[in-house]
């Protein structure tokens, strides 16, 4: 995901650093947006699976189901960027929450009648989930000072850790006076809130953080030109930062990697190992635990090299898959998961804060697109060739190859000089003079 720039000066940003961000409205606003997106998101996997449980859909017809929102969200991903540094970063929202608010009741008419139906609807809603994600990254930066908002995606993703707890727990809930297609319609509903909520980004005219004028998302290329043409601006404006492209590549690794662990070996290991479904929970449990943690410090925290920080908390996701090689005791499993969520915050944070940093303003979204497009992108591919891997080789070989690239990608990102401050400054540049716009 984000040429160094003066502060910038944006809408409802101008607090001095001294209220806690959540008082800000502008970025209040924006964070309930993405809150409620992140509620409908998580839950309606969850809702899909209370109908398997009712015998509304069968067990294939929600794997197709689920793949064809994956596959929305997927396509939408690099469209979304583009349009979202074409106009206005606040419209590409609205109509990305829109479509998914609208595939929701689609989805609960389609139920126990067309599974065709439910998939289209569900290909949509990925697709608004998608268009969602390069223009809320971008938004973050219009709406806040560069000084508050590692502050702020702080704040965003403990929303996200939150809602993935929240969300099917919240549907479980519901499940109890509801039936599953009122669920879905009440998933529709949280869109609108997405859709709706947000307010305005930056002014015409107001000066991003790297690239001079930004009017509300507007891009400087060329007026005209091709989807592709203008997505290849964005790659060749990824190009320009060395440390984004390393540490991209180790991301999509360790999310192929040692997420794939997580997905299927995980299960299987505390089933075969430990005959009890307790350490499969407790170990996601403590993940998210961990992660909710790390996002609360890396809030406050500024490391001296904040690159090479983030990715050894990257890299501590190697302990996850790790964990699992050898028979332990079920709390030796939940701690390094506990160690991998609060690592992947100390990642995340700076990662997104040094995208809306260094990145041209007007190609933030694009940037941001590819960094969603790949780490997302190859997750699927790697959950596939897990288990045939396991199969062929055994656990445990499969699980040290995985522990083994999860610590290596990061490191061998860190070999990359940008990548010490996740900036194209000198690294002997005064910590606070790189920290100044910015404080996955």
């Amino acid at each position: 995901m984000p040429t160094s720039p003066a502060p910038t000066t944006t809408r409802g940003a101008g607090s001095g650093g001294r209220r806690p961000i959540l008082l800000d409205v502008a970025f209040l606003r924006l964070w309930t947006g993405a809150t409620a997106s992140g509620l409908a998101t998580w839950a309606l996997p969850f809702v899909l699976g209370l109908a398997v449980l009712d015998r509304t859909l069968g067990a294939t017809d929600l794997g197709l189901l689920l793949a064809a929102r994956t596959i929305g969200f997927l396509a939408a991903v690099p469209v979304a960027g583009v349009l979202a540094d074409r106009h206005s970063r606040r419209k590409v929202v609205l109509w990305a929450g829109l479509a998914s608010g609208a595939a929701a009741p689609v989805l609960a008419a389609g139920l126990g009648r067309s599974v065709p139906l439910m998939a289209a609807a569900a290909a949509v809603a990925g697709a608004g989930q998608g268009a969602c994600r390069p223009a809320y990254q971008a938004l973050t930066a219009e709406v806040v000072d560069a000084d508050r908002r590692q502050q702020a995606n702080a704040a965003m993703t403990l929303a996200v850790r939150v809602t993935t707890l929240v969300g099917p727990s919240l549907a479980a809930l519901l499940a109890v006076f509801l039936d599953t297609a009122a669920l879905l319609v009440g998933i529709g509903l949280l869109w609108l809130v997405a859709a709706f909520v947000p307010g305005r980004g930056a002014r015409p005219g107001v000066t991003g953080g790297a690239g001079g004028a930004v009017g509300a998302g507007g891009a400087k290329d060329a007026p005209g030109t091709s989807f592709l043409a203008d997505f290849g601006e964005g790659v060749r404006e990824a190009r320009r930062h060395p440390w984004f492209i390393a540490g991209l590549g180790a991301l999509t690794a360790v999310i192929a990697t040692g997420y794939s662990a997580t997905g299927v070996a995980l299960p299987l290991v505390s089933r075969d190992e430990y005959g009890t479904e307790v350490v499969l929970a407790g170990a996601m449990t403590a993940y998210t635990a961990g992660a909710l943690a790390g996002a609360l410090l890396i809030a406050r925290w500024r490391p001296r090299s904040p690159g090479r920080a983030a990715l050894a908390g990257l890299a501590a996701y190697g302990f996850a898959p790790l964990s699992l090689v050898l028979p332990v005791h079920p709390a030796v499993v939940m701690a390094a998961y506990a160690v991998a969520g609060v690592g992947i915050e100390l990642f995340n944070v700076p990662w997104f804060t040094a995208a809306q940093r260094e990145v041209a303003p007007d190609r933030l979204a694009r940037v941001s697109s590819l960094d969603f497009l790949l780490s997302y992108g190859l997750a699927p591919l790697g959950l596939a060739l897990i288990a045939p891997a396991i199969e062929a080789f055994g656990a445990a070989p499969v699980l040290v190859a995985c522990a083994f690239t999860c610590f290596a990608a990061p490191a061998a990102a860190a070999l990359v000089p940008s990548s010490r401050g996740f900036s194209h400054r000198p690294a002997a540049e005064p910590a606070e003079a790189r920290a100044t716009g910015a404080t996955r």
